[in-house]
């Protein structure tokens, strides 16, 4: 088993200047732990001021944002639409792996015709932004080499808004995502709208925990279908080897509600605990990462393609 060193988040390089029905999760449990002086380098990763426009990160309400209506309408169009059977009809369909047979870095390549929109923070193609978010952790963590490749596949999902892989709708593949089948939490942005979704007013899922159990464990919860649980079955169905918290971190890195705001935390037990240590270090790369600046991918590309040899098998089933 791969051993790795303590977690004590205070020894952490990043700097603030401003301030389901599935319970195969475990079959890939590794211990992680984290020596923190293993993990110290140089300068540390500085999070920015702004976004890729000027504006303040995760705005959902300045309406002179210019992607707010974007952004607005997707998260209409998603709080409506994604109810606790579209989400398990999307499951079962995709849980499938019959769209394609490719390799990780073929998928990568995919995303660069992919913009999400339900971002307010960045309309440059994905790759780039993965590639950022990459390489902020590969300079903090430099023996945590299971993060990196997280950190580079972690959004592969989205290729769902791609006509080969569905054509999904924005709704349906991007945004941050939430719990079905349970009460929406206000910290839901714009929780408005959850109030024309028919789950919303059904008394067997609109309790706290509705069809679920407290410390019922977050693998057992349905969450709105996306690209974070899509990327989840793939990478379970095709045999990684990453640790549970890298799974842990595919799954919920748009799980805004709970590891950014605290909510849903009734829903988890022990082991999610854990890795939502892991998770809440990776959300500042994956959040504060995001900018103009671009990556020489001919340059880096090696790399990770060693640790895609390492951790996936050469062909992949989406």
């Amino acid at each position: 088993m791969q051993q790795f060193s303590c977690f004590n988040p205070s020894k952490m390089t990043v700097i603030v200047e401003n301030p389901v029905e599935d319970m195969e999760l475990y079959e890939h449990k590794k211990e992680i732990h984290v020596d923190p002086d293993e993990l110290v380098s140089d300068g540390g990763f500085t999070m920015p001021d702004s976004n890729a426009f000027g504006q303040s990160f995760r705005d959902y309400e300045n309406a002179e944002n210019e992607r707010h209506q974007i952004v607005e309408r997707t998260y209409r169009l998603q709080h409506i639409n994604q109810t606790y059977d579209y989400v398990k009809k999307m499951r079962e369909e995709y849980s499938r792996l019959d769209k394609a047979e490719m390799s990780i870095w073929e998928c990568c390549e995919l995303l660069n015709d992919v913009v999400d929109e339900s971002d307010p923070d960045l309309d440059e193609p994905q790759i780039m932004h993965l590639l950022q978010s990459a390489e902020a952790i590969r300079k903090d963590y430099p023996n945590e080499d299971w993060l990196h490749l997280t950190a580079l596949i972690h959004d592969l999902g989205k290729i769902l808004l791609l006509p080969r892989f569905g054509g999904l709708p924005q709704w349906s593949a991007v945004g941050d995502i939430f719990p079905v089948g349970c009460a929406f939490d206000e910290s839901n942005v714009h929780y408005q709208f959850f109030k024309e979704n028919p789950d919303f007013n059904n008394p067997k899922y609109n309790t706290k925990t509705g069809v679920y159990s407290e410390g019922c464990g977050l693998s057992n919860v349905l969450m709105s279908f996306g690209h974070d649980d899509y990327m989840y079955l793939v990478a379970k169905e095709n045999g990684t080897t990453l640790p549970s918290a890298g799974l842990f971190v595919i799954r919920y890195h748009s799980f805004y509600p709970l590891h950014s705001r605290g909510a849903y935390k009734h829903l988890m037990n022990e082991e999610d605990v854990e890795n939502l240590k892991w998770l809440q270090i990776f959300n500042k790369y994956d959040l504060y990462s995001k900018s103009k600046v671009p990556i020489d991918v001919e340059k880096v590309k090696p790399y990770y393609l060693s640790l895609i040899e390492k951790y996936f098998p050469a062909k992949v089933k989406w």
